[in-house]
């Protein structure tokens, strides 16, 4: 077995649509370089970052993806890794018309130039595919880890890569993240934003669900700052994998598991996070106040600036209420409450 590198160079709206298509392709590694990302952490007030004179201006305006493939004897296996999942409506082509099957070089590089067209009908991509190269395992093994580094994300929490040590200051939470190919390190705004409302909100009789929950990142915090249960759910198997190692490796009492909303242990959650694409959010708003307690919160991200309108429109029709939102640069988080009691 190798390992095949794809490099695709994007822009900073389509970044995730991107790294979700490839994970569910089957991507066993997913590694992004976010110039934009990078300089909004240089440059946030109290950050615990720094970088070398001329680094950031030497990485360019794109968002740089790696995306890494084993290649066995066969050819390159593609597709989800152990289960298969429905298909919420309104979702789109991100999670439709899923490949699977053993593929050729060739065609795996085709099929990504396919699905990066299909984005690009609603999101503007950039240049695309770049190129592709054979990796040994050890260039695959440790040459992603250069681009995760200790993270100051909120007042009280601290992300650290696995691999790195940090000694914590009084009253900072840290959280020990290996990102894997699952996404959520708290470099992305939309995962700075939910982290930044959970430290403000959590209170010890909390009981959360994590939807959508990726690498286990808000889960982990949501546990570590005193909430009374987590649960954590995503349709990806590799995704929940990836989390509850996470977990594990921070000792946060999480429950992760394969599934969508439907698959909820309860109904009763004081808070749900979705940190999801706003497709997802959309198709979901009107069921949501079925899981939530009374008073219950709704707090989402992940909505490009473009899709804010509907998905604020949808929240409002599903007579959930607003009670707080943030921006930071194209990316929204709003936090809702349900209405009435049951």
């Amino acid at each position: 077995m190798r390992w095949i590198e794809v490099t695709l160079e994007t822009t900073e709206d389509a970044s995730d649509a991107v790294c979700e298509m490839l994970a569910q392709l089957g991507a066993d590694g997913i590694a992004v370089c976010d110039p934009l990302e990078i300089k909004n952490i240089l440059s946030a007030p109290g950050s615990l970052s720094f970088a070398d004179e001329g680094f950031v201006d030497s990485l360019g305006e794109n968002v740089n993806i790696r995306a890494y493939f084993a290649e066995f004897p066969d050819g390159i296996r593609l597709g989800a890794k152990e289960e298969e999942y429905s298909n919420p409506s309104g979702v789109g082509n991100i999670y439709g018309k899923i490949a699977t099957g053993v593929h050729t070089l060739d065609d795996v590089l085709r099929i990504i130039s396919t699905r990066m067209q299909e984005i690009s009908e609603f999101l503007p991509v950039g240049k695309g595919l770049v190129s592709h190269r054979y990796v040994v395992d050890e260039d695959w093994a440790n040459s992603w880890k250069q681009y995760y580094e200790v993270l100051s994300i909120s007042p009280r929490v601290v992300i650290c890569p696995s691999w790195e040590s940090y000694d914590p200051k009084e009253g900072e939470v840290v959280v020990s993240l290996d990102p894997g190919s699952a996404f959520g390190t708290g470099t992305h705004e939309t995962t700075a934003m939910c982290a930044e409302v959970i430290d403000n909100i959590i209170v010890p009789a909390d009981t959360v669900l994590d939807l959508g929950c990726g690498s286990g990142i808000l889960s982990i915090i949501t546990s570590k700052l005193g909430a009374a249960s987590v649960e954590a759910i995503d349709i990806d198997r590799l995704a929940v994998d990836v989390a509850q190692e996470n977990c594990c490796l921070n000792h946060a009492d999480v429950f992760c598991h394969t599934g969508e909303l439907k698959d909820a242990l309860r109904k009763d959650y004081s808070l749900i996070i979705a940190n999801i694409i706003a497709d997802v959010i959309i198709s979901l708003a009107p069921d949501i106040s079925e899981y939530l307690a009374p008073e219950g919160r709704f707090l989402i991200s992940g909505i490009i600036d473009t899709k804010a309108d509907r998905v604020t429109q949808a929240c409002l029709d599903a007579g959930l209420i607003l009670v707080g939102s943030n921006r930071k640069a194209d990316w929204h988080a709003y936090l809702y409450e349900r209405a009435g009691r049951k």
